[in-house]
């Protein structure tokens, strides 16, 4: 695997504030944070997109909005809906949460139809489009048949969780999904990403997107890591003792 720079890890990240009182303050703060690190993206919830793509306007800084956001559970109009209206507002990355309820109901011709929609949308403008698992509520067999889809629909990252559920990313999921979906589509953890222990671990397991909230502090650690081995760059191949909490 490769050496990673600081910016390496930086652009991996999607810089997360999706909470529900999150206010215009809040979003400009989140985003002179992405300019200041130069993180990948900032992931905030779609009636954020206007406010946020204003703020990052000029820079290589996406904006990434999340639909159907936390439970996935509404129509795939409103989905689509949801997605063309963050795009016309200045998201230019697009998060949606799969339709758990079909998942439970085997309905996976209506699942391959949403994903099919969904990314469809997002691909007329230009827009990736990132599949929301929420791994912690299905089995091993449904996140595999989720992936198996992704492989056939493309888009362009299958994600393991919201944040918002009973667990985050783990692992075992990054390596499951991974192990699917091989190189024809990128995976992404998020939920639960808090030090740069598990930070390092998700990419060795194949994530090439990391979602947190923990940003700063990851690459605060990355940094100081760097500083005590005197290098510039990271091979995650090398085994680490771990460092932070």
């Amino acid at each position: 695997m490769p050496a990673y720079t600081i910016d390496d890890f930086a652009r991996m990240i999607d810089h997360t504030n999706l909470k529900t009182d999150a206010s215009a303050a809040d979003m400009r703060k989140l985003c002179d944070e992405a300019k200041q690190y130069h993180f990948k993206m900032v992931a905030i919830n779609q009636v954020q997109s206007q406010i946020c793509a204003a703020q990052l306007a000029g820079t290589d800084i996406d904006t990434g909005a999340a639909i159907s956001f936390p439970l996935g559970q509404t129509s795939i109009a409103s989905k689509v809906f949801d997605t063309e209206d963050a795009i016309k507002n200045g998201a230019n990355e697009i998060d949606y949460v799969v339709n758990q309820t079909e998942v439970k109901n085997g309905n996976w011709d209506y699942v391959q139809d949403e994903m099919t929609q969904l990314v469809a949308a997002c691909h007329a403008h230009q827009v990736p489009c990132k599949v929301i698992f929420e791994n912690c509520y299905l089995t091993t067999a449904e996140t595999k048949q989720l992936a198996e889809i992704a492989k056939v629909v493309r888009p362009d990252f299958i994600k393991t969780s919201t944040g918002f559920g009973t667990g985050g990313a783990t692992v075992a999921d990054v390596t499951l999904m991974k192990s699917v979906v091989g190189d024809t589509v990128k995976v992404k953890a998020a939920g639960g990403i808090r030090n740069s222990d598990d930070f390092l671990a998700m990419i060795k397991a194949g994530a090439d997107r990391i979602g947190c909230s923990a940003g700063i502090k990851i690459i605060d650690a990355l940094k100081a890591r760097m500083t005590v081995d005197h290098v510039t760059q990271i091979d995650i191949d090398r085994p680490y003792p771990k460092v932070d909490q």
